[in-house]
């Protein structure tokens, strides 16, 4: 049974973060609630890590506010029991091994040192405790980040591209551990490039571009709304289907395989008009955008960097 902390709840309001004349974050509001995962998604240079630095006391907004459990920052009293956070995993002191890393975090944090052994076995590095992480690789130094993250136990994370460097074994135990957090009642804010694996894992999202929110909505609302995945049909009589699909308002596209791609309808609707006419249907299947798709559609206009579409040697 999930139980939520609602003293972990993120809540950003107006928040402005301006680099001279260059405004990283332009007003941002949002909230990020526990009990789910939700991802923050934008293209590169729409703010998400500045607006994760803000929320984290690392950045001091320039207005507005970002608060956890209705408190900034550094009105926490307890700051590693209440958030945890991966932004750069190679942030560590190289000459130090990964457990004595964590240790010095429980000690700084008031974290009991059991911890330590705890964290360093759920993500994977128990038989590298005593290495220096200097020699870890991507996907062992992300997994020092999370353990890090974790070690206090927190109410709240928020993890910066966690997937990155992680092979498919790694994928799959991040994706589990973020859903177990929510399921658990925290709050898990999560930003990642890699759509197929947020479309698997996140139930919320808040997508940013230039600054700004675009979107905030569920995972489904976000994709139905982009559109663009009608229904496939195939019929032995795609002639009486497409004039009965024009009668009804609706519209079609005929593919060369003989399949109809009907938009306007939904499947339920397409059977029932088809039975009125006495056409019989060998498949109706509805056609679900991507997240990917859906995202690039929405965010189109705010791609800092854009290719001309030609390979080039």
């Amino acid at each position: 049974m999930t139980r939520t902390e609602p003293d972990s709840m993120i809540e950003v309001r107006g928040l402005m973060k301006r680099y001279g004349t260059t405004a990283a974050v332009d007003g941002l509001t949002f909230t990020v609630a526990p009990g789910r995962v939700t991802g923050f998604l934008g293209p590169n240079g729409a703010g998400k890590t500045t607006t994760m630095r803000c929320i984290l006391g690392l950045d001091r907004p320039t207005a507005g506010s970002a608060t956890i459990g209705g408190k900034k920052p550094r009105e926490l009293a307890q700051p590693m029991r209440e958030v945890g956070a991966l932004l750069d995993p190679k942030a560590v002191h190289g000459g130090r091994t990964a457990y004595h890393h964590l240790l010095c975090l429980a000690r700084a944090g008031g974290v009991p040192v059991r911890r330590v052994d705890e964290v360093l076995e759920l993500t994977g590095l128990g038989s590298v405790a005593r290495k220096r992480p200097k020699g870890f690789s991507l996907g062992m130094s992300q997994r020092l980040g999370i353990a890090s993250a974790l070690l206090g136990d927190p109410k709240a994370v928020l993890f910066d591209e966690p997937a990155n460097g992680l092979d498919p074994e790694g994928i799959l135990w991040i994706r589990g551990l973020m859903k177990n957090l929510a399921a658990d009642g925290r709050t898990v804010l999560v930003s990642s490039h890699l759509m197929s694996e947020m479309e698997n894992t996140a139930d919320h999202l808040i997508v940013i571009g230039r600054g700004r929110v675009l979107a905030d909505s569920t995972m489904n609302a976000f994709i139905t709304r982009a559109g663009g995945g009608g229904v496939r049909v195939l019929t032995p009589d795609p002639d009486g289907l497409m004039q009965a699909v024009i009668t009804a308002g609706a519209a079609y596209t005929a593919d060369r395989d003989g399949r109809l791609t009907v938009t306007g309808l939904d499947p339920a609707q397409i059977s029932d008009l088809a039975a009125v006419n006495g056409i019989r249907l060998y498949e109706v299947t509805a056609q679900r955008a991507s997240l990917e798709e859906a995202f690039l559609r929405l965010t189109r206009d705010s791609v800092e960097y854009r290719s001309n579409g030609k390979d080039r040697a």
